[in-house]
């Protein structure tokens, strides 16, 4: 049902459209055959529309429509309104060497005004993961969609599947909108983050669902003003800041707010990551607010001790400085005993954290809370009771 309201939402008829000249990628050579490389089809639609003043609309019909590598840059742009249309499905090469050794499949350089309407990313990212999970020798493989320095984007209706990596990263982008997304891929898929953000400020994403093999959102360092709202979550690790700290000169996180959001089955609800290094970072002003979990294995947690295999920071304790977050009206299944685990730093114990409204259960045992070096308030009713 959802697949077919985005179709009936996006569908497109360049005819139908006089406000702005209209670029099929067709009339370039592009063929929606799964078979030939039509990035250069693309890129010749995509110079056409940069090089009028006017807004101008790329328009990709129906089909399937192979596409190796491909860059979009915006620098030589003179118009700051081009609009993408999709009615058919971008197809990544069947050989994951192809792109496996890129940092991105589809990129978007320094652009403004871009928006994407309706259409599907198809990664075919399982060649991949089970090259991973044989113990190969392998690429690590490309993101998806990449938009970098880059500023006034939406992107909505869009459906990416199978990512090689992560499906979608924004880094050092600003006034950025991801609206009626649908992201997937098994939950066992490796390194598949539905969206992360780093480098980046004026982030919305909305009215989404997100279920692949990592985090759904992850945000990293440097980021400030991301809302997050209306979100469905899982198969995945839930919805991460972090991991930060791994750098001691570090950009911190600012204002987030994450609200309205479902978690099914993941293997974190609401987590804060951080390395166990020396850090100047931080993670400032938090709201994670009307949020319901199903069965989720680590519903909120802090985790100021990540050091996979004690490696590069064994013995050593956070820097980063967590305050001033906020948990409100978060109710739902815990599926282990601990729903509630701040574990912070030594160094710079967590301030400031609330807790308001919580009632997570533990099937039909008592679950529980667990405080380290945390140093907060409950208001309202909280289960299980706070450690503070």
């Amino acid at each position: 049902m959802i697949q077919i309201l985005i179709l009936t939402i996006f569908h497109f008829s360049p005819s139908s459209s006089a406000a702005n000249k209209v670029y099929n990628v067709m009339s370039f050579g592009a063929k929606p055959d799964s078979e030939t490389d039509c990035a250069n089809a693309f890129l010749s639609a995509w110079g056409a529309a940069c090089s009028t003043r006017q807004p101008a609309t790329i328009y990709v019909p129906p089909g399937r429509y192979l596409l190796g590598n491909i860059r979009f840059d915006g620098a030589s742009c003179k118009n700051n309104a081009t609009t993408i249309r999709i009615d058919g499905t971008l197809v990544a090469p069947l050989n994951y060497n192809v792109i496996g050794d890129t940092d991105s499949w589809v990129k978007f350089e320094s652009v403004t005004g871009v928006s994407i309407y309706g259409g599907a990313l198809d990664g075919r990212g399982n060649g991949l993961w089970a090259c991973k999970n044989s113990g190969k020798t392998c690429p690590q493989g490309a993101t998806s969609l990449l938009f970098h320095n880059s500023k006034k984007i939406m992107v909505n209706g869009l459906t990416s599947t199978n990512s090689q990596m992560f499906h979608i990263l924004l880094d050092g982008c600003h006034d950025v909108e991801f609206v009626n997304m649908k992201i997937s891929a098994p939950g066992n898929s490796p390194n598949t983050d539905g969206i992360h953000v780093q480098q980046s400020s004026g982030v919305t994403i909305a009215n989404s669902h997100i279920g692949t093999g990592d985090d759904c959102i992850s945000i990293g360092p440097g980021n400030s003003n991301v809302w997050i709202d209306s979100l469905a979550c899982g198969p995945g690790h839930g919805i991460s800041i972090g991991s930060l700290g791994w750098d001691m000169e570090e950009a911190g996180v600012e204002n987030v707010t994450v609200k309205t959001v479902t978690l099914t089955g993941t293997e974190n609800g609401l987590r804060v990551k951080t390395w166990a290094r020396p850090s100047n970072g931080f993670v400032r002003n938090v709201l994670f607010q009307h949020i319901v979990m199903v069965n989720v294995q680590n519903p909120i947690i802090i985790d100021q001790n990540y050091c996979p295999n004690d490696h590069n920071c064994p013995h050593q304790s956070s820097g980063v400085k967590i305050s001033d977050v906020t948990y409100r009206d978060i109710h739902g299944t815990s599926a282990t005993e601990v729903a509630i685990k701040f574990g912070c730093s030594k160094t710079y114990p967590c301030k400031g954290i609330t807790l308001d409204q919580i009632n997570l259960s533990h099937g039909d045992k008592t679950a529980l809370a667990s405080c380290t070096n945390a140093l907060g308030t409950a208001t309202g009713v909280v289960r299980p009771t706070s450690c503070f």
